[in-house]
């Protein structure tokens, strides 16, 4: 799953996956190592730099399940290399984007407002990487 932060990446996952599937998000997992009383969308430096070693352990022994299991990852931002990586094991990369008009007004509401910049990273990275794809919409790389 790729598209920009606030875009309905977790929600298109959850109305997807299965009960037996690996789910590897960065926002659950960051939720699940934060403290009580945390909020939904903790973006602390020193908590994410633990939850981005979790998330990538999760990712390399999820990649040798994937012929036993469904996994659903979100990758907000994948490198080319990524991309190569995935088209390797013959993933489907899945984009949603609502529309930068719906991002920003999410983000102001829910999110952080620092996840402006990544909306808009994500926006501008677009042209380089692949071809905007609308939600409901999928790329089979």
């Amino acid at each position: 799953m790729t598209g920009p932060p606030a875009g309905g990446k977790s929600t298109w996952v959850e109305a997807h996956a299965g009960p037996a599937d690996v789910v590897i998000d960065l926002d659950r997992i960051t939720r699940a190592l934060s403290g009580p009383g945390a909020p939904q969308w903790n973006q602390d430096p020193l908590l994410l730099k633990v939850a981005h070693k979790a998330r990538y352990a999760a990712m390399y022994e999820a990649f040798t399940l994937r012929d036993q299991t469904d996994v659903y990852l979100i990758h907000t931002m994948p490198t080319a290399k990524w991309l190569a990586r995935y088209a390797r094991m013959d993933a489907k990369v899945v984009a949603v984007d609502p529309g930068r008009d719906i991002v920003m007004k999410r983000i102001e509401a829910m999110r952080d407002p620092e996840m402006r910049r990544v909306a808009t990273r994500w926006y501008g990275s677009r042209k380089q990487t692949a071809p905007a794809v609308r939600a409901g919409q999928t790329l089979d790389w």
